[in-house]
């Protein structure tokens, strides 16, 4: 729900909020200049009395002197029945330039207040206050339920590009932008007469003032007791009447001054109102205070950037929404398809699920969990694909589902989830609906299956045991769409592993040369590689076959190559093309961010941990540990003669300090060892490192991960930890294959 308002409010209302916040930058950045050229005073430097003392010995007919809160003081006077301005010096008097206010501060002041359109205008931008304050506040849930939780806002954020600019401007910005939206609200309200703002306050009766004649304004008592500092207006009586008085308007309140005597004969002070009025709009211009006008500015800023990012977001999820065609009435299907998505990835594996059902001469139904009819009448089964959202909560067409469970006639299910396993809570969602079926006692097709990283072999397997268990046999060739490629050329490999009868291969892809026929310029700069970072993902289709395979990569963008490290496998389509590459070949091949698996910022220790090739992506964070960070990789191979990847980069890394200890456990030699026992062997080592606040990740095949599991839970648990804290925590993270 809270991603569904936060998207349409915030496309409804980008423009609206994008010009008030430009506008806002603007005159906060504008009382900051405006300070920058005022001198400021101290208290107890000079007083008003003796201030406008000095103003009126060069200008008689001194008409008022205002204080603003950046500092500046302003003197309105008449000469020869001209009105005049200037910008006074606060300690001497002294006329510093002529007081000439902006119009293009008006017009953008008047804009940004009111859109150019009166009242109606005031009225909307409340309105986009408003607005703002609901999206400030829907952001926030969403960025802590897609970190795990409210503690996990600090951490960095996951997803695309886009997505990562989306979620690290908006956490910079939401203490700005919040407190921009919430006093706008009141402001607004206030304008309207909705909320008092204490400027009705009276101090009863007028006293007469005693129209004797005027004293030299240096002599008045109540001016002279009056700081400059608290000064905010200081209005002159009107010309020859001499039962006009002084008005004085201070931080504390409003009065009026006899010329004559020189005593007060009202004073109003601002009551609690009033004194919550000025503080709030001091909180909404920063006026008065500049580093909050400095947050306030640069939070403004954010806010179209927050616009194109999220409009890019929605674009992105709206394109990806597969077409499904021949979808039959939810009553007239026999097999009934519901779907929880939060990004549309979960639609594109249903569409293909009703392809091949259709094709098998089923009757087919696919919508979102939330349209959950309470009886389908000629359903036969229900099978359940869904993602899980942040930290284990429901994706965004699915938020409705468990609620409206209970009141739906049971009928044989399946669920299949959908996740990452680099997140705290992998697939926690259809787990969480699956042993809701059974607990009210749905019929069962098949157990629960997870599919991790959108895998299409593990989607086909799921597919053919389906099949098997409804008599149907099905082939789900699922084909996501394939992002923009880019032509990479081998450049260069390292081969390992021919006597081991493990052949490994650490290939280096750069980006071919610009066409012969190509402009001086672009023939200078060559082509351009994609951006990414070491732990990514390279996305490689081999000729014959349809479904992607991804290999994590040991370099970045930075390195001017592309490189991965792969092992052949038998029978592996994909693995055996590259391990056929010559240097010169060609590939088309694209990039998968995987945020999910980078190092955390800051200096404390690394714990890497993999098994053949594996080491890819450690490989790549050593590399780039530039600030040299402890770093302590532990690895596994088959034979040091043969197998020992990247030996050669691994020295000079130890000499150099970007990797601060190296264990192997070589398994093809006397009293050989496997990467976990490695583990065992140095417990306390490794239990000091964890307990001192190490990261650790996990790079490799399944069957080496359990086992690393399985050591690292016995060597942390003496210290109160398990490994399901860490993985909340970021602080355990696995890549696994």
């Amino acid at each position: 729900m809270s991603r569904i308002v936060h998207s349409g409010l915030g496309l409804l209302a980008s423009a609206l909020l994008s010009m008030l916040a430009v506008t806002g930058a603007f005159l906060a950045f504008e009382s900051l200049t405006e300070r920058a050229r005022s001198t400021q005073t101290a208290r107890g430097q000079q007083s008003v009395a003796r201030l406008a003392e000095l103003v009126q010995s060069r200008h008689p007919e001194v008409e008022r002197i205002v204080r603003t809160a950046s500092g500046s003081v302003i003197a309105y006077y008449f000469e020869r029945d001209r009105a005049g301005a200037e910008l006074i010096d606060p300690v001497t008097g002294e006329a510093l330039a002529p007081y000439e206010p902006s119009p293009l501060t008006r017009t953008i002041t008047n804009l940004h207040r009111a859109l150019l359109m009166g009242e109606t205008g005031r009225a909307i931008a409340g309105a986009g206050a408003a607005v703002m304050m609901v999206l400030c506040i829907s952001g926030a849930i969403l960025l802590a339920t897609r970190s795990g939780g409210w503690a996990a806002l600090v951490r960095p954020s996951r997803g695309t590009p886009v997505q990562r600019l989306h979620c690290e401007v908006g956490r910079g910005a939401i203490v700005g932008l919040s407190l921009s939206a919430l006093t706008g609200c009141y402001l607004s309200l206030a304008t309207f007469g909705l909320v008092p703002d204490g400027s009705s306050a009276t101090g009863g009766p007028r006293p007469t003032p005693s129209g004797g004649e005027r004293l030299a304004i240096s002599h008045l008592a109540a001016l002279q007791t009056v700081d400059l500092v608290d000064l905010r207006e200081l209005t002159f009586p009107y010309g020859a009447d001499l039962t006009d008085t002084y008005t004085l308007t201070t931080a504390q309140g409003v009065g009026d001054v006899d010329a004559s005597t020189g005593y007060l004969l009202t004073f109003v002070p601002h009551d609690l109102t009033r004194r919550i009025h000025e503080t709030v709009f001091m909180l909404h211009t920063g006026r008065g205070m500049w580093p909050l006008a400095l947050l306030l500015g640069l939070s403004a800023l954010a806010a179209p950037v927050l616009a194109v990012a999220g409009g890019a977001i929605w674009w992105r999820r709206r394109r990806s929404m597969p077409r499904i065609t021949r979808n039959v009435g939810a009553q007239a299907a026999d097999t009934i398809i519901l779907v929880g998505s939060e990004g549309n990835s979960t639609w594109g594996f249903a569409a293909t699920l009703h392809a091949a059902l259709i094709r098998a001469g089923h009757r087919v139904h696919v919508a979102a969990m939330n349209d959950q009819a309470r009886r389908y009448g000629n359903g036969r089964r229900l099978l359940v694909l869904t993602s899980t959202h942040g930290d284990g909560d429901a994706p965004a067409s699915a938020t409705s589902f468990l609620r409206r469970l209970p009141h739906a006639t049971p009928i044989p299910v399946a669920v299949l989830g959908f996740g990452d396993r680099s997140f705290p809570r992998f697939c926690g969602y259809a787990a969480e609906v699956d042993a809701a079926l059974r607990g009210l006692g749905w019929p069962k097709i098949a157990d629960l299956r997870l599919i991790d990283r959108q895998s299409a072999q593990d989607f086909a397997e799921w597919g053919a045991m389906l099949g098997a268990a409804i008599g149907t046999p099905l082939t789900l060739v699922h084909v996501a769409a394939r992002p923009e490629t880019h032509e990479l050329v081998l450049a260069e490999r390292v081969d390992y592993g021919a006597d081991s009868q493990a052949p490994t291969s650490i290939l280096r892809f750069v980006a071919p040369p610009a066409p012969s026929d190509a402009g001086p310029w672009r023939r200078l700069r060559g082509r351009r590689l994609p951006r990414f970072e070491a732990g990514d993902l390279l996305g490689i289709v081999a000729p014959g076959t349809d479904l992607p395979r991804f290999y994590s990569l040991a370099s970045s963008s930075s390195d001017g190559i592309v490189e991965i490290c792969v092992r052949k496998r038998p029978g592996g389509l994909c693995s055996s093309f590259l391990h056929d590459l010559s240097p010169g070949s060609a590939i088309q091949a694209f990039v998968r961010t995987n945020t999910g698996f980078r190092p955390c910022g800051g200096t404390t220790p690394l714990i890497l941990i993999g098994a053949g090739a594996g080491i890819g992506p450690l490989a790549g964070f050593i590399r780039h540990n530039r600030h040299r960070r402890p770093v302590h990789l532990y690895w596994g191979g088959r034979h040091p003669a043969s197998d020992f990847l990247y030996a050669a980069d691994i020295e000079r890394w130890l000499a150099s300090k970007h990797l601060t200890r190296l264990v192997a456990a070589f398994s093809r030699v006397p009293g050989g060892a496997y990467v976990q026992d490695r583990l065992t062997s140095d417990a306390a080592e490794v239990r000091s490192l964890i307990q001192h606040g190490a990261q650790v990740m996990v790079c490799g095949g399944r069957e080496m991960a359990s086992g690393v599991a399985s050591a690292l839970a016995s060597i942390v648990q003496p210290l109160g930890l398990d490994l399901a804290g860490l993985k909340a925590e970021g602080r355990y993270l696995e890549d696994v294959y």
